[in-house]
C-alpha cells in the first residue's frame, strides 16, 4: 500500500495537476481525526507522512512544564531533559504512538481524501474552463428534457435550459444541435452549474460576431438590442467608418448574413436598423417599417418621453401586431414612445423634429418570414 499512495500521487499530480503536498496535508488532516475517534486519543495528536516510504506515523505532542497537571498534555523539565538535555520549558516533544492497526485505517482514511480531492479538482478543472465561456455561444447537444430543464451536452459538462431560456417556436429532441448562450457559471457545492439560453438578447448578438466579420472587428458596432425572443428582434448599428454602411454590412448581400442568424433561430424576424446620435433620427429608424412625420420631445416633465406622428395610413404598422413594433421600438431607444396618427394632432410644435419624406435611404432593413 504504502509505494502504490506514492506513486498514486505522484501520478495525480501528473495527470490531474493536483498538487500532492495538499493531498498530503489533507490526509494528515483526516487521520488525527480517525485516530482520535478510533482511539479516543487527546487533542495533542499529530501525524506526519513519509514521502519516501509511504508510511504514516502518530504522534502524542507534550509540552515541557515545571510542574505536570496533565500527563496526556504536558512533560515534566526534569523527564524531558533525560531524553535531551537541549529541551527547556515551553519546548513541544513528539512521542510515537503509532498503533499496530493503524495501517488499514490510514489506508481507508487515504483512499477516501484522494478521492474527494480529485473530485474537488475536476469540478475545479471544468469551472475554469466553462467560465471563460461566460457570455459566449456554445455548441451542445440535447440529452434529454423534464418539466423544468432541456438538458445539454458541452463536452465535459452537461448545461441546463431553464423554460425561460426556451424558444417557444422550438421543440428540442434528444441528439438536436444547436448553439446556446452561456448565460451564468456557477461553483456549487456539487460540482460546476452551468446555464445556457436560446432567449437571450447576447445570443442574437453573438451569432452576428460570428457571421459578419466588420462586426467581430468592430468596425460596426451594435449599440442596442431589443428582443422577443422566437418572434423579432430590432437591433441598432453604427460605424465610425464613414465608407461603411452598417446596416448593409449587417444584412450582407441578398441578406444572406442576417438570413444565417434568422435560420439558426428558425424563423425568429430580425429588423437591422442605422443607429443616429439624434434621437429623434434613431426612434424614426427604430419604428421601421413605419413611416415617421415627426417626433416631438416632453423636455421638461420626462425627457425620454416622446410623441410620434405618422400618417394615419401607417399607424397599424407604426403600432405593430399587439403593439410589438412600438414596444421593440421603446426597448431598442431607451424612450417611452406615444404613437398618434396625424389626422389627430393639429400642430407640430418647434420642439418636434421633422422627417425628411424626401430621404431615399430609411437607413434599415427587415428580414421578415412571416
Amino acid at each position: 500500500m504504502s509505494k502504490e499512495l506514492v506513486d498514486a500521487l505522484s501520478a495525480l499530480q501528473e495527470e490531474k495537476g493536483i498538487d500532492k503536498n495538499v493531498i498530503i496535508e489533507a490526509m494528515e488532516a483526516a487521520l488525527v481525526s480517525a485516530y482520535k475517534r478510533n482511539f479516543g486519543q487527546a487533542q495533542n495528536v499529530d501525524v506526519s507522512f513519509n514521502e519516501k516510504t509511504g508510511d504514516f506515523h502518530v504522534y502524542t505532542v507534550k509540552e515541557v512544564v515545571e510542574e505536570v497537571a496533565d500527563e496526556r498534555l504536558e512533560i515534566s523539565l526534569e523527564e524531558a531533559e533525560q531524553i535531551n538535555r537541549g529541551y527547556e520549558l515551553g519546548d513541544h516533544i513528539n512521542f510515537e504512538v503509532t498503533p499496530s492497526n493503524f495501517g488499514r485505517i490510514a489506508a481507508q482514511t487515504a483512499k477516501q481524501v484522494v478521492m474527494q480531492r480529485v473530485r474537488e479538482a475536476e469540478r475545479n478543472n471544468i469551472y475554469n474552463e466553462y467560465s471563460q465561456y461566460q457570455d459566449e455561444v456554445i455548441q451542445g447537444v440535447v440529452q434529454r428534457r423534464d418539466n423544468r430543464f432541456v438538458y445539454i451536452n458541452l463536452g465535459r459538462v452537461e448545461a441546463v435550459m431553464g423554460r425561460s431560456d426556451q424558444l417557444p417556436n422550438e421543440s428540442y429532441q434528444p441528439q438536436d444541435r444547436l448553439k446556446v448562450y452561456v448565460s451564468k457559471v456557477e461553483n456549487t457545492t456539487k460540482g460546476p452549474q452551468i446555464f445556457v439560453s436560446r432567449t437571450h438578447p447576447g445570443l442574437v448578438k453573438r451569432l452576428f460576431e460570428q457571421e459578419v466579420p466588420e462586426i467581430y472587428d468592430g468596425t460596426v458596432e451594435i449599440v442596442s438590442i431589443a428582443r422577443e425572443a422566437g418572434d423579432r428582434t430590432k437591433i441598432a448599428v453604427r460605424s465610425e467608418n464613414p465608407n461603411v454602411d452598417p446596416v448593409g454590412t449587417t444584412v450582407g448581400p441578398r441578406g444572406q448574413r442576417v438570413q444565417t442568424v434568422v435560420d439558426e433561430l428558425h424563423g425568429e424576424n430580425i429588423d437591422v436598423v442605422k443607429y443616429e446620435e439624434d434621437p429623434s433620427d434613431f426612434i424614426a429608424n427604430a419604428l421601421n417599417p413605419a413611416e415617421v412625420i415627426a417626433v416631438q420631445f416632453d423636455d421638461e416633465n420626462n425627457p425620454k418621453s416622446c410623441i410620434v406622428i405618422v400618417p394615419d395610413y401607417h399607424l397599424s404598422l407604426a403600432i405593430g401586431k399587439k403593439g410589438q413594433n412600438a414596444r421593440l421600438a421603446a426597448k431598442l431607444t431607451s424612450f417611452k414612445i406615444d404613437i398618434k396618427p396625424e389626422s389627430e394632432v393639429e400642430f407640430v410644435d418647434d420642439a418636434s423634429t421633422d422627417v425628411d419624406d424626401n430621404d431615399e435611404s430609411d437607413n434599415s432593413e427587415v428580414i421578415d418570414n412571416h
